[in-house]
């Protein structure tokens, strides 16, 4: 016998992360999220986004949005949470800071919320004290294989690449540049003679025309630029720090902490159209596998329906 789906529920949730919450409000629930005139950091709502899910709420009427469940991103919205009295799961977005192995959680101290990391290196590295943990791994809807590798040059979607130069490795492109030329998306690379900020679906598409994709974080949870990629079947060479020695096979292009090995690996993928898109075949069938859409909206269902209870 198949398990009785539970209750549609009323889940309230602020738009802090656009990609992870593009894919969270994809579930079957009613998603709640606060709008108020100054939008971003409390009261974004949907930003022009296309989400029939999303019910916009104003911001000084939360209370009346009546939710069954809040999913908590931020420090900042744990007081407010326990004046409208509704149950709540802390998502943590992020890899600990500022230590990598002893950092306490903000949660630490409570066991009444349970902590929801995004992938199982986070769950290890927090010290999350007595709080409850569990492990959601991103899932995100698929853009398709878009792949074509025309350009025969690398990509990378890096956000503010100047202020978060070191977070994001930004700076080992210089050494991959050396390889093949580096073509670079995201918020703030015009700085750095980047392409700026792409809106989706035309980013997928120009991502997908470059031949190999170039992931160079040292400490984030796991890019959900890194897994899109994957997604669009493209080879991908990787700096493996924090999750990425789980999200990637090595049959999907180059996984090393040694950068000149990256780079080599790069430069072969690039003269390589054919070996590159055999791994860009793989890339794409694992990520599918570990990070479809289905098996997040599920995980999160029953976690949800936990917590309303």
């Amino acid at each position: 016998m198949t398990e009785p789906r539970s209750r549609r529920l009323r889940v309230l949730l602020w738009h802090v992360h656009g990609s992870w919450t593009d894919a969270f409000v994809r579930g079957r629930h009613q998603y709640l999220l606060p709008v108020s005139p100054e939008g971003a950091p409390w009261g974004l709502g949907k930003a022009g986004r296309d989400w029939p899910s999303v019910t916009e709420v104003p911001l000084d009427r939360l209370a009346e949005a009546e939710p069954d469940v809040v999913v908590v991103q931020r420090p900042e919205e744990l007081d407010l949470v326990a004046r409208l009295g509704a149950p709540a799961v802390y998502v943590e977005h992020n890899a600990p800071r500022p230590y990598a192995a002893s950092s306490e959680h903000p949660l630490a101290a409570r066991s009444d919320i349970t902590v929801a990391h995004v992938t199982h290196f986070n769950e290890a590295m927090w010290d999350c004290g007595r709080a409850p943990t569990t492990v959601v791994p991103h899932g995100i809807p698929d853009p398709g294989a878009r792949y074509t590798g025309e350009l025969a040059a690398g990509v990378s979607m890096i956000n503010e690449p100047v202020r978060r130069r070191r977070v994001t490795g930004a700076d080992l492109l210089d050494t991959l540049a050396e390889a093949a030329p580096v073509d670079l998306f995201g918020m703030g690379t015009e700085e750095v003679g980047g392409r700026g900020d792409v809106p989706a679906p035309a980013l997928h598409d120009e991502i997908a025309r470059r031949r190999v994709y170039l992931h160079t974080a040292r400490w984030t949870s796991l890019g959900l630029s890194l897994l899109e990629a994957m997604h669009l079947a493209m080879p991908v060479v990787v700096f493996a720090a924090t999750e990425a020695i789980e999200a990637v096979p090595p049959d999907a292009g180059v996984l090393s902490t040694d950068v000149s090995v990256l780079a080599r690996g790069f430069r072969e993928l690039v003269h390589e159209p054919d070996f590159a898109a055999l791994a860009g075949k793989n890339a794409r069938e694992h990520a599918l596998k570990k990070h479809g859409l289905d098996a997040f909206l599920t995980t999160w269902d029953h976690l949800l329906a936990e917590t309303a209870r």
